[in-house]
């Protein structure tokens, strides 16, 4: 493996960690990036992206344009009784599976020079003062030596335990799940679906199929035993959900799970790694946005790594321009969440909707970017 000056390690290839690398790669830099699985494959996720990644998305030439995307203009909210409202998203968005789209930007970064490993995952990252570089032991026992990181791994990592990072320490209540389902419903609309202890989010994606995605407790799950056994309990005392999954055609074998979904605030940068898309902080799942933020995020870590003369500087461009773009987004985020998820808060946050819509447009805004 070739050794060059500011040769750049990715550590994950979702969204950040392949919009980073493309992004240096095009601009001459030796970037190296490592996923731990093989695509394609699917990753827990909304499927919705809003549309101030648009621009960027075409600009860079790495939009799936052979692909016909449904677009997303309208939110439904559903409190826990099953009562709904909804409103127009001035935004708006298109919906995509991850399973497409990451496969489509892996291919995008190998044909724009960026070398990459998959099916190997980073046991340890190292900081060497003195040497002013980095070294990576991987699972395959080999070790790596790079000049700079950006560490892209997702909601939590085995890489968090050994870089002591603080969120890690502590126990979240909250599961993850995801289907792809064949439905009847319209496809020009995100909707969020209250029920006791989370809410359950569907858009259409790609190929006429539907997403389904649900944050949910562990709780819940430990009580009943079983992901099916739990919805049947919990999520189907919402009407709508209970028709959903009675009528709609499940297209996976057993859903994608996720667990210890966290969303207590992280750091930008850590042990001199820049952390980007949910590494560097996990928005709760209000209208879909964290597709977006990851796309976005890659972006600065690249931009940061491109114009910064040297380590210091780099750190200091990334986290400024991090916290000025998401941070109180995150807290924002943190605080809607409270008005989903249990039976009076969902019915008040419906009401809310239903007759201050410019209140709830007005909390979507402030949970999303503008275009870049």
């Amino acid at each position: 493996m070739k050794e060059t000056k500011n040769k750049v390690i990715v550590i994950g290839g979702g969204l950040a960690g392949l919009v980073s690398s493309i992004l240096l790669a095009k601009r001459g830099k030796d970037v190296l990036l490592i996923e731990k699985k093989t695509y394609p494959f699917h990753r827990v996720c909304g499927e919705y992206i809003s549309n101030e990644v648009l621009d960027f998305l075409k600009r860079e030439a790495i939009y799936p344009d052979f692909l016909e995307m449904p677009s997303i203009s309208r939110f439904e909210f559903s409190d826990t009784k099953g009562q709904k409202v909804r409103i127009s998203l001035d935004l708006g968005g298109f919906g995509i599976s991850r399973y497409v789209l990451d496969e489509w930007l892996y291919q995008k970064a190998k044909f724009f020079g960026v070398e990459v490993l998959t099916g190997i995952q980073v046991s340890t990252v190292d900081f060497d003062e003195k040497t002013d570089k980095f070294s990576l032991s991987l699972s395959d026992h080999s070790v790596l030596e790079g000049d700079y990181v950006i560490g892209a791994y997702g909601k939590r990592s085995k890489l968090d335990l050994t870089l002591k990072r603080p969120f890690i320490q502590q126990r979240s209540p909250f599961i993850g799940v995801k289907y792809h389902l064949k439905m009847d419903f319209v496809r020009d609309t995100v909707a969020l679906y209250n029920f006791a202890g989370g809410y359950c989010g569907i858009n259409a994606i790609e190929e006429g199929k539907f997403n389904l995605c649900y944050l949910g407790s562990r709780e819940q799950l430990r009580k009943f035993g079983s992901v099916e056994e739990m919805e049947r309990q919990v999520l189907w005392k919402n009407p709508i959900l209970a028709r959903i999954f009675r009528e709609s055609e499940f297209l996976f074998e057993k859903p994608e799970v996720i667990n210890e979904i966290n969303f207590e605030p992280k750091k930008p940068v850590e042990n001199h790694i820049l952390m980007a898309g949910d590494a560097a902080g996990l928005i709760t799942p209000l209208c879909g946005n964290g597709m977006a933020m990851a796309i976005h995020s890659g972006k600065l870590a690249g931009e940061a790594l491109l114009s910064g003369q040297n380590r210091s500087e780099i750190e200091s461009i990334y986290a400024q321009s991090w916290n000025a773009e998401f941070r109180q987004r995150l807290w924002i985020g943190r605080k809607v969440q409270r008005l989903f998820g249990a039976k009076g808060v969902s019915v008040f946050a419906r009401n809310l909707i239903q007759h201050l819509p410019f209140f709830a447009k007005q909390i979507i805004k402030n949970t999303h970017g503008k275009p870049f």
